[in-house]
């Protein structure tokens, strides 16, 4: 734990899996050291079951969250749909859907990077993946079950928050107002 983030910071991997009891430094301290020098995604991984514990560690800038004993499958499955949502997005966009604008939001998807009035807006990987996700489907109503499959590659299990979270943290950061949103809205039910 203790060299954990210098190291993160040192290779940058393509994802990083970190467990958040460490010895030395625990990964929730570690996770918010280097994610704004690190873009690649991050995996929780814990025995920790509440749920407090996992939207602290989405709010912390984790990609996932995975509970312990977990499926090997499970785990591949996730690691496998986070890297293809931060490799493969912008490369297979064609080039007419790589930059979306709406009104002063500008989104690029080959750079990974978006832009509120010309300012950069920081966003995790995770966070950039759902507003493209949103954006690139403007005008459509996207169920939680089809943006739960589409960011991480598995089923919806009826309870995970983890999209709630992220919506609400990327909504002030777009410019959009939280109690009267305009941009990203939720419809009840849908």
């Amino acid at each position: 734990g203790a060299s954990a983030a210098a190291r993160i910071l040192k290779d940058q991997p393509d994802l990083v899996v970190l467990d958040l009891m460490l010895p030395g430094e625990d990964g929730l301290s570690i996770c918010r050291k280097v994610r704004g020098r690190y873009d690649g995604p991050i995996l929780m991984l814990t025995a920790r079951t509440d749920d407090m514990d996992e939207v602290l560690g989405l709010e912390m800038g984790a990609d996932d969250y995975v509970c312990k004993p977990v499926r090997p499958r499970v785990l591949l499955a996730r690691i496998r749909a986070l890297l293809r949502r931060s490799e493969g997005a912008a490369e297979t966009a064609p080039e007419s859907q790589r930059r979306l604008q709406f009104g002063a939001l500008v989104i690029d998807s080959a750079m990974r990077e978006a832009w509120l009035r010309g300012q950069g807006i920081e966003l995790t990987s995770a966070e950039f993946d759902l507003l493209w996700l949103l954006a690139s489907n403007a005008g459509r109503i996207l169920s939680r079950e089809e943006i739960f499959t589409a960011l991480r590659g598995v089923e919806y299990d009826g309870q995970d928050r983890s999209i709630d979270v992220r919506i609400s943290r990327i909504r002030p950061k777009i410019g959009d107002d939280p109690m009267h949103p305009r941009l990203i809205k939720t419809v009840r039910s849908k």
